[in-house]
């Protein structure tokens, strides 16, 4: 925890998100120094709060009802139980609505509108209100009214298909990757808005569909499609530079990347081939990708021939990429990334004086750095203050918003 403030210090930010693309959205804002309050309902909460095993251990070791997927997204915000499903929960989020900078939400296309808490409800009582939604696609076109997933989305979007061996079955990113670049594209747009708000003092709203943002990072393998029709899988190898992938060595496996000609060049002096460099058929890069299968054939027993250690020791002496191809436990091992602080700990209130382990932001700022100011909160942990400092709620009145079941 940290006294600096962000960037975005003092920008208040209504979370009405759950499961990945909008809370990480969201995380990325209070990394930045944004106030974010999360809305749940009350009773169950976002719905990755059951996404689990694995759950959260307490100093003793025992299991807590964390569950460390909600953990992954939803840093930095306070937690507030309402149900906006009830007349009254609807009052309450408007109200909150009305003092904030920032809504951002993630319901199937048209779902808040129902609870009167859709843009359109709400921008009059706010005008320099940025208001985002994030949906599987969009607010328009033939498919607006469907819900969209991750899986749904990497398969409609393109992805699995250039994703796997190429005599295999489309594959899925390990990830989330959809989710999680909807979210950064969320990220950006809010930060451009709020920037435009403060100049003109008039909000937006911003709509950001999964499909769209999945099809936009598609960036060169799009662009392959689009002029040269190219389609299908190439397992591990680049569509557009060649060698540029993993190799076999005598006793296990890495990556070699070959960025340029002049880089294949030294690479065949380590390999000692250098006749290669200067064959008619592998000459440059273009002439590499048309014979790719034909150069695969000569340097891959020349590769595993030696020792992994042997090509990186040489390789990187020479400026050429390369690396190994890690597990999880060797990445979070890995002395680049411990000293770059991937890991960061924080106190959580279901553990005791044991800390929790975190993906840290790769964000840095020289002048104002993100900030660790929350722990992943507690189910509803922020409530009474919430209402209580931002809509001057008292304890009755909360009290009895709880025994009616509208709040937790």
């Amino acid at each position: 925890m940290t006294d600096v403030t962000g960037p975005l210090h003092g920008v208040k930010v209504l979370d009405l998100t759950r499961i990945l693309a909008g809370p990480y959205c969201t995380q990325i804002l209070g990394d930045l120094g944004a106030d974010v309050i999360k809305i749940e309902h009350p009773r169950k909460g976002d719905d990755t709060r059951q996404f689990a095993p694995p759950f959260l251990k307490d100093e003793r070791g025992r299991e807590t009802s964390e569950s460390v997927y909600f953990l992954a997204a939803n840093r930095n915000k306070k937690s507030v139980g309402i149900d906006f499903t009830t007349p009254a929960g609807q009052t309450l989020v408007r109200r909150l609505i009305a003092k904030s900078d920032v809504v951002v939400e993630n319901f199937k296309t048209g779902s808040l509108k129902r609870y009167g808490l859709s843009y359109n409800d709400v921008k009059d009582d706010n005008p320099s209100l940025v208001y985002c939604s994030i949906t599987g696609f969009g607010q328009t076109g033939p498919y607006a009214g469907r819900p969209g997933y991750d899986f749904l989305i990497q398969g409609m979007g393109g992805v699995m298909s250039v994703t796997g061996e190429r005599d295999g079955r489309p594959q899925r990113v390990g990830v989330s990757i959809a989710d999680l670049m909807a979210g950064m594209y969320a990220a950006v747009a809010i930060n451009a808005a709020i920037y435009d708000a403060k100049i003109s003092g008039v909000g937006q709203f911003i709509d950001i569909g999964m499909l769209d943002t999945h099809v936009a990072w598609l960036a060169n393998v799009g662009m392959n499609y689009l002029h040269a029709g190219e389609l299908g899988r190439l397992g591990n190898d680049h569509p557009n530079i060649v060698p540029y992938r993993p190799f076999k060595t005598s006793d296990g496996e890495i990556i070699i990347v070959v960025a340029n000609d002049d880089q294949f060049k030294r690479f065949c002096e380590i390999a000692e081939c250098s006749g290669l460099a200067n064959d008619s058929r592998f000459r440059t890069n273009q002439m590499r990708v048309q014979k790719r299968e034909e150069l695969s054939r000569i340097i891959d027993p020349i590769v595993a021939a030696r020792p992994s250690a042997f090509w990186l020791r040489q390789l990187e002496a020479n400026n050429i990429g390369c690396g190994p191809i890690n597990n999880l436990e060797r990445v979070f091992n890995d002395p680049q990334v411990i000293a770059r602080k991937m890991v960061h700990k924080m106190k959580h209130s279901a553990m005791g004086e044991t800390t929790v382990r975190l993906l840290a932001s790769p964000i840095r700022l020289s002048k104002t750095p993100v900030t660790y100011r929350h722990a992943p909160p507690l189910l509803g942990q922020h409530t009474a203050e919430i209402l209580s400092d931002m809509l001057g709620l008292d304890d009755s009145e909360i009290e009895e918003l709880c025994d009616l079941g509208v709040l937790n």
